[in-house]
């Protein structure tokens, strides 16, 4: 059921900033573990700045992850694009060479396993595979925390019932258009329902472990983790939240039973991540720390995701009369000659024109193709190619952009890691909020380019025109 936002929060009393900050202060300060963050697309760097990504999972990869400074890397698995199989195999292999480094340094870590807010991914296969791995290498799992809000993209729960903040309506997820997913659809906005829902019953609704937020909000920390000491035998912990700071005091209970023993994996959103990183704020990125102003050639916007938000945004985005505008002819990727002279056609334009100055936005044929039903992993295969055609173009660029935006998560991620050859990037801030930047390393296609990571599901209709118009300096359609 739709609930009005503003009446359903004044319910809670408000936190003090000041107690809680204390409470944190104490309890992080003796919090050792090593954080791996596994994303399941590139998106999940969207709440912090200045920690490493990693874009592959070799040991070696791992451990260097392990030893720098901060206490927190990602490793990007781009596991939302891959077949159960792919990801099966990728999160078998990363829990063992983790749990390799960990004896091998003797260093505590934490696995996150960090989804989409709105619900959709390899969900419970990622976790369970990371459990039995984990559980076959040594290291005990308690229980398994379930945190998708993300502040930035009106995703909250409310008694746990997790929503999608629209306006001053709270639309439950199961509701929405990400709930009519191809390929990970759901029904159940009741995380406890969805659990029982996606693990086919295996675990039942009636056992999961709830953090309200009226505890939350009432500082009962101590009940908080008596509740996470009471958790067994991989049983799932759905958390309330309506603010970063009902996060934070999770927690503070959260590490209270760590440190009692207690072991847990996480399926959560970016803002956890943020938190348990002990991640500061910072002010959202400007043109001057982004773009080169000596810069010659154009920038380059690369739209693949086909979420409405993201067509809305589209057509937003075209108000910029500046920017010149191609769309590459998806559907042709069921005739592979014809797609692939319709690549070349669209880079050779976009080529041309970033060139000469003008940014360019190249973007995939709005419909979606539909094969039917019982299509979904043909379907997914289909958006894989159509992906690899779009990173194609950015691989085979003969132009350096002044900047680069990439929109889907997919098609981000593919861009990264294949188009641009990013082996290890650092995450310099976000340029709005939930819209993260990476300065990419040495090795890559293009060093130190300011690469733009766009979700599809993020940001107001005008966020996408409005990024745009600052980096091209200019605040009028």
């Amino acid at each position: 059921m739709r609930i009005q936002a503003s009446i359903a929060l004044s319910r809670y009393p408000s936190l003090s900033p000041d107690a809680v900050n204390a409470l944190w202060e104490k309890e992080i300060s003796s919090f050792r573990h090593q954080i791996i963050v596994l994303d399941d697309d590139p998106t999940g760097v969207q709440t912090v700045h200045g920690v490493s990504v990693y874009t592959d999972w070799s040991e070696a990869s791992i451990e260097q992850g392990f030893l720098e400074p901060g206490s927190l890397f990602f490793i990007l698995t781009n596991s939302r694009a891959f077949s159960e199989e792919e990801t099966r195999q990728v999160h078998q292999d990363i829990a063992e060479r983790a749990a390799a480094v960990s004896r091998k340094l003797n260093q505590p870590f934490l696995l996150i396993s960090r989804g989409d807010s709105t619900l959709r991914g390899h969900y419970p296969l990622e976790t369970e595979v990371l459990y039995e791995t984990l559980q076959g290498e040594g290291n005990p799992i308690d229980g398994e925390i379930l945190l998708p809000f993300f502040f930035e993209g009106g995703r909250l729960t409310l008694e746990g019932v997790h929503y999608v903040h629209q306006e001053d309506e709270l639309i439950p997820a199961g509701e929405t258009e990400f709930a009519k997913d191809r390929t990970f659809g759901y029904r159940s906005s009741s995380l406890a329902e969805y659990v029982e829902e996606k693990t086919d019953g295996r675990f039942s609704a009636k056992d999961v472990t709830l953090i309200p937020l009226s505890m939350i909000r009432s500082l009962a920390i101590d009940e908080i983790t008596s509740l996470l000491m009471n958790v067994s035998r991989f049983n799932k912990v759905v958390v309330d939240a309506a603010e970063e700071q009902d996060v934070r005091v999770f927690t503070i209970a959260l590490i209270r039973a760590l440190r009692q023993g207690k072991t847990f994996l996480y399926r959560t959103a970016a803002a956890f991540t943020k938190v348990i990183g002990n991640i500061s704020s910072r002010p959202l990125l400007t043109a001057p720390e982004l773009v080169n102003p000596e810069a010659s050639t154009g920038g380059l916007i690369m739209i693949g995701s086909h979420v409405q938000k993201t067509t809305d945004q589209l057509e937003k985005l075209k108000e910029l009369s500046t920017l010149h505008f191609l769309e590459l002819d998806a559907h042709l990727v069921l005739e592979p000659e014809d797609f692939q002279e319709e690549i070349d056609r669209v880079q050779r334009e976009a080529e041309e024109k970033v060139q000469a100055g003008v940014t360019t936005v190249i973007y995939t044929r709005r419909e979606r193709l539909d094969l039917g039903q019982n299509m979904k992993e043909k379907e997914l295969q289909l958006s894989v190619d159509i992906s690899r055609a779009v990173t194609s173009i950015v691989q085979r660029f003969a132009v350096t952009p002044r900047y680069l935006i990439a929109k889907g998560g997919i098609t981000s991620s593919d861009i990264g890691t294949n188009g641009l050859g990013v082996r290890r990037a650092t995450v310099a801030g976000q340029v709005a909020p939930g819209i993260p930047v990476w300065t990419t390393g040495e090795e890559s296609k293009f060093p130190h380019l300011p690469y733009i990571i766009f979700p599809g599901n993020v940001g107001a209709v005008t966020t996408l025109r409005d990024v745009a118009a600052m980096l091209e300096g200019t605040n009028q359609p």
